[in-house]
């Protein structure tokens, strides 16, 4: 059956800051398009908002079907590394020829039951891609554009060869309008601040990413567009591994000192190698005296008091402890197993004097985070500081816990700083209980930031999205 071009129903709008200050996003109400057929049946399907954040939801109806329907909703992303992701859900219409993804559940596809989200959690790269591949974000000012499609029937391949009966391209962004970029390098320091709009000053988040190294600015970008003045921090790259914790404390100083930051709201937050760094500053260091931090799978096994190069050593010392699955995949988790009863083998977490919030991932199979997260609370109970530790303990979740929808990554090409080894890694994680822990810690994160580095109901209200 021959098919139209679609057509748009509501068009596009400009972007401003006014949902900034607690409005409703200029978008809200786009994202309606319509592919007519020549039956009577022109199936109209709807995604609202169209353009919005990427941790914010979106609601999906298509109406105009035929009273128990089968269809299939399809999303698909084409990322920066030219490479296709999707994911697809199996939807059968109500008497009325309606299908609402909020309320109806999925019967099949990349991810099953009342899964609001999951065309975007669930993606994965196209059958036929290059293997270990994971979803980054390089470019923050420009979205993640996802094409969402509505196929006749229950579909689980040959999608190009099928002609959509709807459409609706949508746009994910990590900044919010009015959001800016300022590139650091000063003082040594090498880096990215992001900007929230207004006159400030804002609460400042000093951000650090793991062992990968390199410049990550998205989750940056995402803390800007929700009121923080936050510093991707650039510290690793492969001819500058030998980083002193004297680097952090510059760094932490730079964003401190900006006009635009609130000196006394100052919070660290860091995954992965940068959560022990996180760990090693605010239980150690006279400089980096923040109001709260954040440790996503990180661990206090690997104090940072001296050098990166102390992480980087340790690693190379228990090489041997490292295994891999059936897949040749790296398990790395037991590096720091077991973990020492020494207490001048760890960061003394009984000295920290600011509200710790630690994520944990139960399936990480790349630390040990589970284990590291309960010698932490032994510690912080013996040394009478435990009021200070929240523990967000997620059962079925991998290492590398993200913002919220990113998709979900058990394993992923990785290289090692200081080497051109390539290697796959074994992040663990299952996709489902993965994706909550995202969406679930994230929350708490915003909240837990709001809840130590605001000080007024007026900054709130100004801060607030």
């Amino acid at each position: 059956m021959a098919l139209a071009r679609a057509r748009i129903l509501a068009g596009p709008c400009r972007l401003n800051s006014a949902w900034l200050r607690g409005g409703q996003a200029p978008w809200r109400g786009v994202g309606t398009r319509v592919a007519m057929t020549e039956c009577s049946c022109c199936p109209l399907l709807s995604v609202r908002p169209q353009r919005g954040l990427v941790d914010e939801k979106f609601r999906i109806v298509l109406r105009n079907l035929l009273p128990k329907q089968e269809v299939t909703l399809r999303s698909l992303h084409h990322s920066e590394d030219k490479d296709f992701w999707e994911a697809f859900g199996h939807y059968i219409s109500d008497e009325n020829g309606v299908i609402n993804v909020v309320e109806d559940a999925s019967v099949g596809g990349t991810y099953v039951g009342r899964k609001p989200m999951g065309l975007l959690w669930s993606m994965k790269p196209i059958p036929g891609s290059r293997s270990g591949l994971r979803l980054r974000k390089k470019d923050v000012f420009k979205p993640l554009v996802v094409t969402v499609s509505v196929y006749g029937g229950h579909v689980s391949k040959g999608f190009s060869e099928i002609k959509a009966l709807a459409t609706v391209v949508t746009e994910r962004w990590y900044t919010a309008p009015g959001v800016q970029r300022v590139d650091i390098d000063e003082h040594e320091v090498k880096g990215t601040l992001f900007l929230p709009p207004g006159p400030g000053p804002f609460p400042g988040v000093l951000d650090l990413w793991g062992g990968g190294g390199g410049l990550v600015e998205y989750r940056a970008a995402l803390l800007a567009s929700h009121g923080y003045a936050s510093l991707a921090l650039e510290y690793l790259s492969p001819d500058r591994l030998d980083v002193k914790p004297s680097y952090f404390e510059k760094a932490y100083q730079v964003l401190q000192s900006h006009h635009l930051v609130a000196p006394d709201r100052m919070a660290l937050l860091g995954l992965c190698l940068g959560a022990c760094v996180t760990l090693t500053l605010v239980a150690h260091s006279k400089v980096v005296q923040p109001q709260c931090c954040v440790s996503i799978n990180g661990s206090h096994v690997l104090p940072v008091d001296q050098s990166i190069d102390q992480a980087f050593l340790h690693f190379n010392k228990n090489v041997d402890k490292m295994v891999t699955d059936k897949n040749n995949h790296i398990i790395g988790r037991n590096h720091i197993l077991p973990i020492s009863s020494d207490p001048a083998q760890k960061v003394a977490v009984g000295s920290i004097k600011c509200p710790v919030l630690l994520v944990v991932g139960e399936d990480d199979q790349s630390w040990a985070t589970l284990e590291s997260a309960e010698d932490m609370t032994e510690m912080m109970s013996k040394a009478g500081n435990d009021h200070l530790l929240t523990v967000l303990s997620y059962p079925g979740a991998g290492h590398l816990i993200e913002p919220p929808y990113t998709p979900h990554f058990r394993f992923s090409n990785f290289t090692f700083q200081g080497s051109n080894q390539k290697v796959v890694l074994l992040w663990g994680g299952h996709t489902e209980p993965h994706a909550h822990a995202q969406e679930d810690s994230w929350e708490k994160i915003l909240l837990f930031l709001q809840q130590h580095l605001h000080k007024s109901q007026d900054f709130l209200h100004q801060a607030k999205l």
